[in-house]
């Protein structure tokens, strides 16, 4: 159907949506909200930022981009999936987290090693940072790490046990990281889960932490920003009382619990939170020593920094988020990953802006650091489509061999 131009995101939805006869409680409920959030979209009173709602609406409503909704000059624009992004090492990660056997399917020869297996998913966690091609590498090792791990918790007793289910935790962790945005919504929630009971289950309060982290990443990007906060704030709250005596690791983590609640109210338009929440981040970095990196979330120095340009263009504050990363040496992070999700919000805020030719030159940098980060990150595969269609002539070249490298445009 025609769409004028003149109408904003919100009159969009209502047409398309009444155009289609469905009630506006449906389409709510397919989004994962109530109509009374909808209502307010549509009439205006709500902006809506959110990627990851925009594909919910776009894919319940049957549009084939972005732009159908919120218009076509508009920087958010993008393909609209019909599932997750495909990747080859889902099925067998699907296969043992879905199909997991109610007991043992065959006994151990010995009893596992508990700090041994903790010591396999550390490596894990190093190779998810330092590969530009981490889901592919660290997803080939999943499958038996879960089946280990689901093993030695259900053989080994007392000390021996917790140790395991703060490493089982620490797997379905690495699960959630290695699978997000290819898995689908219900085996992300599952393995979220399974990594916060394992961590209660151990009683270990940096276990449990870390899990709320990672289950505050589900939640926001499933769209349940309330419930991310709610998460890693009790999460917070629960650390505390054990941070002057505890390890550095521990403080890490309650760092990145801050820098997760900086994202969630940014992207959700709430400034003074977003800089408080990011504040006491950069409160705890200075706590640590300046070459600390936590193993899992590499909280630290240079991640703080990173969170600053993220928190910056996530309340489209571009001109600042890109004299920020100005300031910034990426090298002082030692993960490829977040390297790459730098030069992707670096990106973003040249978008904001309207200098396609900048942020071509950064995507390119971000796709060369990681390139599955690129592929697999909705903010990254939206600036790519973005520079497919709008780069200036003299680019187009080079930007449809990015958007062909990402997935999101066919070979020529």
């Amino acid at each position: 159907m025609e769409i004028p131009d003149n109408l904003s995101v919100g009159e969009r939805i209502r047409l398309l949506r009444e155009s289609r006869g469905m009630p506006r409680p449906v389409l709510a409920q397919m989004c994962g909200r109530g109509p009374d959030w909808l209502k307010r979209i549509e009439n205006g009173d709500r902006e809506l930022r959110s990627y990851s709602l925009l594909f919910r609406l776009a894919a319940a409503l049957q549009v084939p981009d972005l732009s159908v909704i919120t218009g076509q000059d508009s920087d958010a624009g993008h393909p609209v999936p019909t599932g997750g992004l495909n990747h080859p090492g889902m099925p067998a990660i699907w296969a043992v987290v879905m199909k997991r056997p109610f007991g043992l399917v065959t006994a151990p020869s010995a009893l596992p090693n508990p700090a041994a297996l903790q010591g396999r998913v550390n490596q894990s966690w190093r190779l998810w940072h330092n590969s530009g091609s981490n889901r592919t590498e660290v997803g080939a090792q999943l499958p038996e790490l879960i089946r280990d791990g689901e093993a030695a918790v259900r053989v080994l007793d007392g000390p021996e046990r917790r140790t395991a289910l703060v490493a089982l935790s620490d797997i379905y962790r690495l699960t959630g990281q290695a699978t997000a945005y290819i898995a689908p919504a219900e085996m992300a929630w599952i393995v979220a889960d399974r990594a916060l009971a394992a961590a209660q289950d151990a009683d270990d309060p940096a276990a449990i932490a870390a899990a709320a982290w990672n289950m505050g990443n589900i939640l926001r990007e499933t769209s349940y920003p309330d419930d991310a906060l709610r998460v890693v704030t009790e999460a917070g709250d629960l650390l505390r009382p054990h941070l002057d005596d505890a390890p550095d690791d521990w403080r890490g983590i309650y760092g990145a619990l801050h820098l997760h609640a900086a994202v969630t109210h940014a992207r959700e338009g709430n400034e003074g939170d977003a800089w408080r929440c990011w504040d006491k981040g950069n409160e705890v970095a200075k706590s640590l020593s300046a070459s600390y990196v936590h193993p899992s979330t590499v909280f630290g120095r240079a991640n703080v920094d990173f969170h600053q340009v993220s928190v910056a263009t996530d309340l489209r504050k571009a001109q600042k988020a890109i004299g920020l990363a100005h300031d910034i040496d990426p090298d002082i992070m030692p993960s490829k990953e977040r390297q790459a999700r730098l030069w992707i919000e670096v990106a973003r805020g040249h978008l904001q802006r309207g200098d396609r030719t900048a942020a071509l030159h950064v995507m390119k940098l971000a796709h060369d650091i990681a390139a599955e980060t690129v592929a697999y990150t909705p903010s990254a595969r939206a600036v790519a489509a973005d520079l497919w269609r709008k780069a200036p002539r003299a680019l187009r070249r080079e930007a449809g061999e990015l958007a062909e490298k990402v997935g999101v445009a066919a070979p020529g």
